[in-house]
């Protein structure tokens, strides 16, 4: 039987895994490689928790949620900032690694936050791939913005940088292509996803790797995950404006990209943003109200096994 009442808070360093079960547990420090992994597995097969909790990390999380997760534990990937603002709700200013790893605990505890799905080994290539692909053409975008104020002497080997950028960039987009055309599964859901006008091969990409909850949530909860859902600022009789954050910053770069496409290609799209125009929004509202319609469409085509047609209902 699990012990429902325990919940293992765990702060990722690139080096360690300070990691407390239960938030006045024993805390224990392990190293960030196979053998401290393999030793956090052995302890939670003999505690058995209800949840296991860590923050996004920069990456470094990765290979220990990836083994948590396979191992078959109920585990959550969490935003750092939502644990911060817990802790001074909670009046803990203190900070250390095995304080943050009680806190972890006991936001868990008290929050029950969602549990993370995690994409399997072909799934976390691809993401790789994606992920380097958008350094890539960081760079280069870095790069034409110095080609512009370069001296001369410069500016060839400026140009030079550009050129072997756009062939790597390139060479990425084959290999994505390849990795999303192996698996006949995902290539019926590349090819589910860009029946949306507005969708292209690199959103659809993305949104496979980065967001396996599509399709699984509701509207409401796909909106909040990514980042899309807006938040009240009222207080008393005063309304504030409502805003975004949070989420998954990601996804959201690539629905602005495609909610600017779909304004021109997808006449549902279209209309709904002029719709939201002439009642006085402005341009960002209008758009981002877009990219959450376009997500919720897409949640709802992805849960129903159903390319797009202009009646796809996105509840």
């Amino acid at each position: 039987m699990e012990r429902q009442d325990v919940v293992v808070g765990i702060d990722v360093s690139k080096a360690r895994l300070d990691t407390a079960f239960g938030a006045e547990g024993e805390v224990v420090g392990l190293a960030n490689d196979a053998a401290g992994i393999s030793q956090l597995l052995e302890q939670l097969k003999a505690l058995r928790p209800s949840l296991v909790v860590m923050e996004a990390s920069g990456g470094y999380e990765t290979a220990a949620a990836t083994a948590i997760a396979a191992a078959g534990w109920r585990l959550a990937v969490v935003n750092p900032r939502q644990v911060r603002d817990f802790a001074r709700a909670s009046g803990r200013l203190a900070k250390s690694d095995q304080i943050d790893a009680r806190i972890l605990s006991a936001f868990g505890k008290a929050i029950e936050p969602h549990v993370t799905s995690l994409p399997d080994e072909d799934a976390q290539a691809l993401q790789g791939l994606l992920l380097r692909r958008q350094q890539l053409v960081a760079m280069r975008v870095q790069e034409h913005q110095r080609l512009e104020h370069a001296h001369s002497v410069m500016r060839k080997n400026i140009k030079k940088h550009i050129d072997w950028l756009d062939q790597e960039i390139d060479k990425l987009d084959v290999d994505l292509t390849a990795g999303l055309r192996k698996s006949p599964a995902w290539r019926a859901k590349d090819e589910l996803l860009r029946s949306l006008k507005g969708i292209g091969r690199i959103t659809s990409g993305t949104l496979l790797v980065a967001l396996p909850e599509l399709g699984r949530l509701d509207r409401r909860q796909i909106a909040a995950l990514v980042g899309l859902a807006p938040f009240n600022r009222d207080s008393g009789t005063m309304r504030g404006r409502r805003s975004i954050y949070g989420g998954r910053a990601r996804i959201r770069t690539l629905l602005y990209m495609a909610a600017t496409t779909a304004i021109r290609c997808n006449p549902v799209i279209r209309a709904f943003y002029e719709r939201l125009k002439s009642r006085g929004k402005p341009h960002k509202v209008a758009l981002v109200a877009c990219m959450r319609k376009m997500l919720t469409i897409l949640n709802a085509m992805v849960r129903e096994s159903t390319p797009w047609t202009p009646e796809t209902k996105s509840v």
